[in-house]
This record gives structure tokens, C-alpha cells and sequence, in this order.
């Protein structure tokens, strides 16, 4: 193609996106009003939120600096940054959860490739769990930690990853059963879904903390975390298996039953054929429910449990630096909001690298 040619078609796309950018601002009436509403707004909401959290803003000192100061006391993050990301942890032991938060990004990002997309990463996958949680345990190097003593961004991450994972073969399941032939079988798989769908996660957390105990045999009592993570799992499950579910009927019926004249088996049309299509079709759902997930995630602080969210909160209880929750609360989502935007990118990415594929 000669490079006038494509220098003009370049210009013609410019020209018809800063059109189509002045239509959708200016192009009606209502538009004009809606966009001159927004740039008020901004005007009136940016330059003093500028000025608190970078003009003015205290960025080393003490306490009594901040106090002294109508900025932004980001040497507060700084003295609390430890606490905000590991909480409760030994201070000594440190690099325990930062390995494990290491390690669970990088497992992230393998899985997100979709060249690592055969059985070994099953495998992956479990070795990873158990690596991280006897890590943070001490079981692989001592000494030993107990579960009420995890905090912060690794316990965020770990929860939220092993909830997921661990919920994703319950749901595939779930999701099978419900398609079911065999009425009791679907019957069960459908009460399952609707009453774990039907209560607040919440509640889910207070049952298992509260409730299991006593339903229980004496004397045996799994660690808080373990179960507010089964609950979580378990909550996690029903919601997946709906978007399971929801791909499955995406594919083509007759597909399934062309590999049965074939001769295949059932179990190998649903792992050969039928899930790879489905688990395509429902990319968004299920990046949007991970998002979800990690958003909800923050719930397990009314039981206890110092994720992210939590020990961002308590580092502004201390006395020494009481009373800054702006910046504690702005710095976790700062964080939450990091994560969640690389995983909204991500689906776009994947989605349009299938769709090429396909």
C-alpha cells in the first residue's frame, strides 16, 4: 500500500472519530447540557482534591506534622504501610505473605496465557494452593503461624484465589446437575443454588462461624479462616455455576451429539467439547465475578479477619496516628482498584486474542 494512501486513511479515521467524539458531546441539546454539567463538576471537585492530595500533602514527619497540615498525610502510609499489607503477621517473618502474594500474581498471570491452557495447570494450580498455605502456615519453613494471625493483601488474594478455584469444580458440577435428565439429581442441584443464591454472603460467613461449631463433635473445630473459607467456597459455587450453566446452553446441542455418534462418552464431550466452548462464551461473566469476588472478599472482616480492607481500617485506630481513615481508606482502594482494572483489561484482551483464534 503506498504511504500517501495510508496516510490518508489515517487522516479520514481521525476526522470521523473527533466527528463522532462532537456528536456524542455536543451533537443534541440534552448532550451539551450533560457534558458542560460534567466539566463543572470536575472543575468544581478536582482542583481542591489536587491541592489536599498532593499540594498540600504531608509526605515524611510525624503525627503532629499532619495535624498541623490541611493536606494529605501520606507519612501515615508510610509508618502503617507494613500493617496495611501483612496486619497481624510477624513482623520478623515478613517475606512469608510476600512471597505468597508474589507467587499468587504470578500464578495469575500464567493462567491468564492461554498457551498454559492444558491439564498440567490443573496441577499448577493445587501445588501453588497448598505451597502458599503451608507457607504462610510455617509448615514449610518454621516457625508456625497461626490462621488468626493472617492479615492484609495476602490473605485478600489467598482467599479470594482459593475461593474461586476451589468453587470452580463444584460449580461445573452444580451446573451439569442441573442440566440434568435425572429429576433428583437436578431437583437437589437446583435447591442448592437457589437458597446458597437466595442469603447474603454475610450470612453465609455467620453460619460458619458461628453455627458449624455447634454442629460439630466436641473437641473438633476447624481454624476461623478455614471455615469463612469453605463458606466462601460454598457461596462462591452456586453464583458460578449459573454462568457455567449459561455457557453450556451457548453451545450448540447438536455438537454434543455428533460426538456421541462418534462413540465418545459423556464425560469426554463435556471436557473435550462442551466446557472449553462454554467457559468462551461466559469470559466476561466470569472476569466480572472474580472482580466480585475480591470486592466481597472484604465481608470477612465482620468475622474477624484482618484482610486489606481491615487492617487499613485498624491502622487508623491507632493511637499515634488516630483519625486518618481518608488516606488509609483511599490507599486500599487505590489497590482494590489496581487489581480490578487489570482484570477488566485482561478480559477485553482475551476476548478479542479468541475471537482471532476462532
Amino acid at each position: 500500500m503506498s504511504p500517501i494512501v495510508n496516510r490518508t486513511d489515517i487522516r479520514m479515521k481521525r476526522q470521523q472519530h473527533c466527528a463522532a467524539l462532537r456528536h456524542g458531546l455536543f451533537g443534541t441539546p440534552v448532550n451539551a447540557i450533560v457534558t458542560l454539567a460534567t466539566v463543572a463538576l470536575l472543575l468544581w471537585t478536582i482542583p481542591p482534591l489536587v491541592r489536599w492530595a498532593l499540594l498540600d500533602a504531608i509526605w515524611t514527619g510525624t503525627a503532629k506534622d499532619c495535624a498541623a497540615s490541611s493536606g494529605a498525610c501520606w507519612a501515615f502510609i508510610g509508618t502503617k504501610l507494613r500493617f496495611i499489607l501483612f496486619a497481624l503477621y510477624p513482623p520478623e517473618l515478613d517475606w512469608r505473605p510476600a512471597v505468597t502474594v508474589v507467587t499468587i500474581v504470578a500464578l495469575l498471570a500464567i493462567t491468564g496465557m492461554p498457551r498454559f491452557w492444558t491439564l498440567h495447570l490443573v496441577y499448577l494450580w493445587i501445588a501453588v494452593v497448598v505451597f502458599v498455605w503451608m507457607l504462610m502456615a510455617g509448615l514449610v519453613v518454621g516457625p508456625k503461624v497461626p490462621t488468626g494471625r493472617w492479615g492484609g493483601l495476602a490473605l485478600t488474594l489467598l482467599i479470594s484465589v482459593v475461593g474461586f478455584a476451589c468453587a470452580f469444580p463444584i460449580a461445573v458440577l452444580l451446573a451439569l446437575a442441573r442440566r440434568s435428565k435425572m429429576a433428583g439429581v437436578r431437583i437437589l442441584a437446583i435447591l442448592y443454588i437457589e437458597a446458597v443464591r437466595g442469603v447474603p454472603m454475610i450470612a453465609i460467613l455467620y453460619v460458619a462461624m458461628l453455627l458449624v461449631p455447634m454442629m460439630l463433635p466436641a473437641g473438633f473445630s476447624p481454624e476461623a479462616l478455614v471455615r469463612a473459607q469453605i463458606g466462601l467456597t460454598l457461596f462462591i459455587s452456586a453464583y458460578l455455576a449459573e454462568v457455567v450453566r449459561a455457557g453450556f446452553h451457548a453451545v450448540p446441542y447438536e455438537q454434543a451429539e455428533a460426538a456421541s455418534a462418534l462413540g465418545l462418552g459423556y464425560w469426554p464431550i463435556v471436557w473435550l467439547i462442551v466446557l472449553p466452548q462454554a467457559l468462551r462464551a461466559v469470559i466476561p461473566a466470569l472476569v466480572n465475578l472474580a472482580i466480585g469476588i475480591l470486592l466481597n472478599s472484604t465481608l470477612v472482616a465482620v468475622i474477624g479477619i484482618f484482610d486489606l480492607l481491615n487492617a487499613a481500617k485498624n491502622a487508623a485506630n491507632d493511637p499515634v496516628w488516630l483519625g486518618f481513615y481518608d488516606e488509609s481508606y483511599l490507599f486500599a482502594g487505590l489497590i482494590y482498584f489496581i487489581i480490578c482494572y487489570a482484570a477488566s483489561r485482561y478480559s477485553l484482551w482475551l476476548e478479542r486474542h479468541l475471537r482471532k483464534a476462532t
